[in-house]
């Protein structure tokens, strides 16, 4: 090993100020706070180098670092960055540090909740960053622990203990369902590497066979999906945001959701694509349950973190529908949703830590015209619901009218379905959200709220804020850098949707696969 890449180094940074935490004396509670801050803070200028240096005329992984480590069953910690990822992780780092940043709200044990924060950190950016099968899964469980932890140690409510036990059970299936999916990828490929480059291109130039894509793709797809809360599989989502702390629910919703969806597109559909066009309709379906049921739920709320909770469900309806189109629109657009949404959903959180320390309940028939007493929190929140449902201006608009267009010549009627949803649905109950907090006359016992005024309290708001307006003015800085990897995938995807054969037996299909194959390079710095 020559050197070590940058990305190695953002990963590194959270992990040694884990350590750098351990060491620390438990009564030295502003360094250890300083130390996540600073841990964060450079991964994030790390992060921001990697996205704007990154190329996407080169096809190949960028970034690269890779180091054998198991040599007899192929697996080596490989780590680099593409289309499909580069957004990713600095919309992760982004998360990152303003979930450090607002966790000022703990109280107890701190040495243990910064330690726990910045280990989880460190797993949803070496997930992301991952082009090994088995640290892609590693680096997933790496951060699904503290996860768990922190609801039950730091949640709030009375239901903290239920919600964590159903948000383990939950994630514990997903995850398991994931595993034997992978571990049957693995054999079914040769069982010679765990690298996601070499097994795409092995698996483009000689195909796994029907019977065994058609065993293993249900795997991924339900053992991913219950991760992503897919419906009906979403019932530990809103309930576990509802009593998580507050960052741990910025990066679990904002960010370790994702790693799902990531995995269906940077190894479920280019690995097994014939199944993959078998199962999208299933998964066209499902992702209207997302859509429509978890937004007449969040309908139906009167507590704002179950309203933000059920919203965030439905959302990843709209990813899941990119997904399902399997063409280069709808596939750009589900990662500008994962995007988008990972940004929404950690301010849209974040602030409503905030108006819980305030107020101490988040009951919306309660809490009432808050918008004169807090000016910029309420402003940026009323900016955030408005994002939430779709608002041009944020990248949240751009991401979901890019599946639609995707997705309109596969699934019309699912399509038109959504953008009900997305503007009618969500627009009542994100409107209905801002009129009952914000305006009207202000209850009582709220007269003496704190709005934020130090800098360094509006620094999370605003970075989160200005990256969705940033993005959202600006949407060719994520979608120029996506395209080409995405349209790797959709031309992997169209191999199986044109032959109406199996792949192994269709001359037209294996010498298009061959050429397709030809296009995917081996990673290099």
């Amino acid at each position: 090993m020559s050197h070590i890449s940058t990305i190695t180094f953002l990963l590194l940074w959270p992990f040694l100020g884990a350590i750098v935490i351990a060491l620390l004396p438990r009564d030295f509670r502003l360094a250890i706070r300083a130390v996540a801050l600073a841990s964060t803070l450079f991964s994030l200028l790390l992060a921001i180098k990697v996205f704007l240096q990154f190329d996407a005329s080169l096809l190949a992984p960028q970034f690269v670092q890779k180091v054998l480590w198991v040599e007899a069953i192929g697996i080596s910690y490989h780590v680099g960055v593409d289309g499909l990822n580069v957004g990713l992780i600095l919309m992760g780092a982004i998360v990152a540090f303003a979930a450090a940043c607002v966790s000022s709200e703990i109280e107890t044990r701190h040495k243990e909740y910064y330690f726990l924060l910045l280990v989880m950190i460190g797993g949803i950016l070496g997930a992301f960053a991952s082009l090994d099968l088995f640290f892609f899964y590693f680096f997933h469980e790496l951060a699904l622990i503290p996860t768990f932890i922190m609801i039950g140690l730091w949640g709030k409510g009375e239901n903290r203990i239920y919600a964590t036990y159903k948000i383990t059970i939950y994630l514990s299936i997903g995850a398991l369902l994931a595993l034997i999916g992978l571990i049957a990828l693995y054999l079914h490929a040769g069982g010679t590497t765990f690298d996601m480059i070499a097994l795409t291109k092995q698996l483009s130039d000689s195909p796994l066979a029907p019977e065994s894509q058609h065993l293993i793709f249900p795997l991924l797809l339900f053992g991913f999906g219950i991760l992503v809360s897919l419906w009906p599989f979403h019932t530990w989502a809103p309930l576990g945001y509802a009593a998580a702390p507050t960052a741990t629910a910025m990066l679990h919703a904002g960010v370790l959701k994702k790693f799902g969806l990531y995995g269906l597109i940077r190894i479920a559909i280019p690995m097994m694509p014939e199944a993959a066009h078998s199962w999208m309709h299933v998964l066209a379906f499902l992702c209207l349950g997302n859509i429509l049921f978890c937004g007449f739920v969040a309908m139906r709320q009167k507590d704002l973190l179950l309203l933000i909770g059920n919203s965030s469900v439905a959302h990843m309806g709209f990813a899941f529908l990119g997904i399902a189109s399997l063409n280069l629109i709808g596939i750009t657009g589900a990662i500008l949703v994962m995007i988008a949404h990972g940004l929404l959903a950690a301010l849209t959180f974040a602030l409503a830590g905030y108006l819980y320390r305030q107020t101490h309940t988040l009951r919306m028939d309660q809490i009432k015209g808050l918008l004169p007493q807090i000016p910029f929190v309420g402003t940026v929140s009323i900016m955030a619901l408005l994002a939430g449902c779709g608002l041009p201006g944020f990248a949240n608009f751009v991401g979901e009218v890019t599946v639609f267009f995707g997705a309109w010549k596969q699934y019309p009627f699912v399509t038109a379905l959504s953008v009900w949803g997305a503007l009618v649905i969500g627009g009542v109950y994100m409107l209905r959200a801002i009129r009952t907090i914000f305006h009207g006359p202000a209850n009582e016992g709220f007269n003496k709220m704190t709005d934020a005024v130090n800098p360094l309290t509006r620094l999370p708001y605003l970075l989160l804020l200005g990256s969705l307006l940033c993005f959202g003015f600006f949407p060719r800085l994520l979608s120029d850098k996506i395209k080409p990897a995405a349209d790797a995938v959709a031309k992997l995807a169209a191999v199986a949707r044109e032959s109406s054969q199996p792949i192994e037996s269709t001359e037209a299909t294996v010498t298009a696969s061959s050429k397709i194959a030809s296009s995917v390079p081996t990673s290099k710095q």
